[in-house]
């Protein structure tokens, strides 16, 4: 139950960082990544015209904060976390999607790998986890 609460603690202040970065310097995080991608010979992502998806970005981080928090708050409440290993493993899963067929950019290959390591840590957690029965 520690090491699942200080995955808790962890993700609320890492998610809500991660929001506020998306939220108040969106295209540093683009064009820190082209920079990255441009070292290892990857093509670079569009930095111009992601306004509306920013809305949807920070959003999904306020949400992943909030279940994240309440995962912490109650440990023992098995939906919470169940909600964070579907959103998770599901912003993984379209990451890698868009990596293989939209363009193999250096951004979806990493929110590919640090939202899946995200998810089945979470999954496992869940795995542990008691089930009521009800």
């Amino acid at each position: 139950m520690k090491a699942y609460r200080i995955f808790s603690l962890t993700g609320t202040i890492t998610f809500a960082l991660v929001g506020l970065i998306f939220l108040f310097i969106p295209s540093q995080v683009l064009v820190f990544f082209n920079y990255l991608s441009a070292y290892l010979g990857m093509p670079q992502s569009p930095v111009e015209g992601v306004s509306f998806y920013l809305i949807l970005a920070v959003s999904y981080m306020y949400l992943v904060t909030q279940l994240a928090f309440l995962m912490y708050r109650y440990p023992r409440e098995r939906s919470y976390l169940f909600l964070l290993v579907n959103a998770k493993l599901a912003s993984s899963t379209v990451s890698l999607y868009l990596f293989l067929i939209h363009q193999p950019y250096l951004i979806y290959l990493a929110n590919c790998v640090i939202d899946g390591c995200i998810g089945l840590v979470a999954l496992y957690f869940l795995q542990k986890m008691p089930k009521v029965k009800g």
